[in-house]
């Protein structure tokens, strides 16, 4: 087994390799194999994965990559994900890749999509719609529709029929790397010195660019580590982190929170690889209509999933109790419609509760955090000074 800081290490380097070498490799390794990019939020990389298909999450270029063709394409009023990401593409980073799949985030990525369509990025691309109805009958029908739409994509490149044995077994595959997450931030939700959430961050996000069969291997290595009593506990708050599921902070701004006096205990930065609850069912004769009502009725809640009938100001103020979080910091990408939007709602929904909160705004790009960090610690040493009081800090 490695060292817990070798598998931090090598996870940093996959995390951040914006030429996505693994994805090279391994399509090298296998002539017969589909390279699939995918934007976040979420998207059930089970049905590539079954399909002789390597999904390989794009979250664009941070503060590592310099926009320059990229602001040609879209105006300066919208969030800077959708530049970088047309910047990585028309610079190359992703020439290996065969297919993308957008996921129905907000028409800033339905227009992204048209974009690579239109500049004939890829064998094929696809927006991916899910269900706004979560009637299994209705929206899981849907949902499976859809999931078919990619399956044909995929085997028009290869040929594979996809069979129910195949879904199932990469089901297995994914609700056990799940499962390996989820222990992970148990984990930190007792002992949260034990890993800081950078070093989270770094071990999930490199899950995300290399075949689920690796990443397992070393959530495994890493549960191992953390179980151990390692690191020194500090005089921090608990808190959670919402609505930076889409736009990633740069990775100096996630450190920056936890410096200014927080233990981040829930977060929604990888949320693509913790959307579904639980498991979903492996033994099954319609793997899709099983992947179809986890999503309906498992899934996590996000400011991109309309679902009327399940406020989602309660859901977030269920993970704030069970995390046993002192507050929440909204962390809303610049011009990010569906979490600013959101916003208000949550607010006035956590001053009734008394939950308190902060909130900011970032851009993936941002590498000065001396406002911010001063923010959080603010308020911080407010929940330590004055713990009885429900306070807000703007």
């Amino acid at each position: 087994m490695k060292e817990l800081n070798e598998l931090i290490i090598e996870c940093k380097e996959l995390a951040f390799d914006l030429n996505f070498s693994r994805a090279k490799e391994w399509k090298k390794n296998n002539p017969a194999g589909v390279v699939v990019g995918y934007m976040p939020i979420y998207f059930p990389r089970e049905i590539l994965h079954a399909a002789g298909a390597l999904p390989v999450g794009i979250f664009g270029g941070g503060d590592r990559k310099q926009i320059i063709k990229g602001d040609a394409y879209y105006q300066s009023y919208i969030c800077h994900i959708p530049r970088s990401i047309i910047e990585l593409a028309l610079d190359k980073h992703t020439e290996h890749f065969d297919g993308y799949i957008f996921p129905s985030i907000c028409d800033v990525i339905r227009n992204l999509s048209g974009t690579f369509k239109q500049q004939k990025i890829g064998k094929f691309v696809k927006y991916m719609d899910f269900p706004q109805n979560f009637l299994p009958e209705i929206g899981g029908v849907f949902y499976q529709q859809e999931m078919q739409h990619v399956l044909e994509y995929v085997k028009s490149i290869n040929g594979k029929e996809v069979t129910s044995d195949d879904l199932n077994h990469s089901i297995e595959l994914y609700n056990k790397n799940r499962k390996l997450i989820d222990f992970i931030y148990e984990i930190r939700q007792e002992y949260p010195w034990r890993l800081g959430i950078d070093d989270v961050y770094h071990i999930i996000r490199a899950g995300t660019v290399i075949p689920v069969e690796e990443h397992n291997e070393i959530l495994e290595q890493v549960c191992a580590h953390i179980q151990n009593d390692i690191g020194e506990p500090q005089d921090k708050i608990k808190v959670v982190i919402s609505g930076a599921f889409c736009e990633q902070p740069a990775i100096g701004l996630i450190r920056a929170i936890e410096e200014a006096g927080c233990y981040v205990v829930d977060d929604d930065y990888m949320l693509g690889s913790r959307m579904i609850l639980g498991d979903i069912d492996s033994n099954t004769e319609n793997p899709l209509e099983a992947i179809a009502n986890s999503y309906i009725k498992q899934s996590q809640y996000s400011s991109s999933i309309y679902d009327v009938h399940n406020p989602k100001e309660n859901r977030l103020a269920n993970i704030v109790n069970m995390r046993g979080a002192d507050g929440v910091i909204f962390a809303s990408a610049s011009f990010c419609d569906p979490s600013l939007l959101d916003a208000p709602i949550f607010q006035n929904a956590f001053d009734r509760m008394g939950i308190r909160y902060i909130a900011f705004q970032f851009s993936e790009n941002i590498n000065q955090f001396k406002v911010i960090k001063e923010q959080v610690g603010a308020f911080s040493d407010s929940i330590k000074l004055w713990e009885d009081e429900p306070v807000t800090v703007e």
